[in-house]
């Protein structure tokens, strides 16, 4: 089978790293994603990561904390998961380096984006950290900012739930399924697909965003080669 695309940007929220325990690391969901990822570097496909951090701490769920500080936990719950991720795949025999928005180089390299591409290009799978650096900002907005600066063809964004739906599948069995939707149709409707301000950058720079499930993370490789799975959104719906 033939792949769609050559460079995409894999999204993985931290919900999915946590698999079925809801908080923390499931090191079984871990290496099975990391399994299939070396599939897809096998296959030549370049691959960079970005990784939430919602199964340790959302900055919105501060409370009465400063959202600012409370954002910068958050970053560093993606630099925990970032690691993580790294070190699955590299036990897998994938080479990979973290770059991290926020400085911390005992740990990881800074986000240099010639750097990056030079990963990619090389067969490395790149794995950013941090978010966008900034608070205000989630993971979303930092997936569709790096993948527009490393000029992926496509944002594969793998969650718990399998497409995008007018409104929760788990709390409404009649919630409607699309299997495409436009940018404007997210922004209008104000489905959960990503934040606005990550679908707006996706429109801007004409980048499809793949929505599917990672209960099964074959996904990955179903989507790279075409199969319509979950739903679609682009200019083109």
């Amino acid at each position: 089978m033939t792949n769609k695309y050559k460079r995409i940007l894999l999204k993985i929220s931290g919900e999915a790293l946590a698999g079925s325990k809801g908080t923390g690391l499931d090191f079984e969901t871990l290496g099975s994603i990391a399994t299939v990822v070396k599939e897809c570097n096998d296959r030549g496909v370049q691959i960079a990561i970005v990784v939430g951090g919602g199964n340790f701490w959302r900055g919105r769920s501060g409370g009465d904390m400063d959202r600012t500080r409370a954002d910068h936990m958050g970053m560093l719950a993606t630099v925990i998961n970032s690691l993580a991720m790294q070190s699955a795949l590299e036990a897998e025999g994938v080479p990979t380096r973290v770059q991290t928005a926020i400085e911390m180089r005992q740990i990881a390299e800074p986000y240099i984006r010639g750097k990056a591409i030079s990963h990619l290009e090389k067969g490395r799978v790149v794995v950013f950290g941090c978010g966008t650096g900034n608070p205000f900002f989630s993971t979303d907005t930092a997936a569709a900012l790096r993948a527009a600066e490393i000029e992926a063809e496509a944002i594969f964004l793998a969650k718990k739930v399998d497409a995008v739906y007018d409104s929760d599948p788990a709390k409404n069995p009649d919630a409607k399924r699309f299997d495409s939707l436009s940018y404007i149709d997210v922004l209008n409707r104000g489905l959960g697909v990503m934040d606005s301000t990550a679908t707006s950058l996706c429109m801007d720079n004409n980048i499809p965003i793949l929505v599917f499930g990672l209960d099964d993370p074959q996904n990955i490789i179903r989507v790279l080669q075409g199969e319509k799975l979950g739903t679609i959104v682009s200019n083109e719906a």
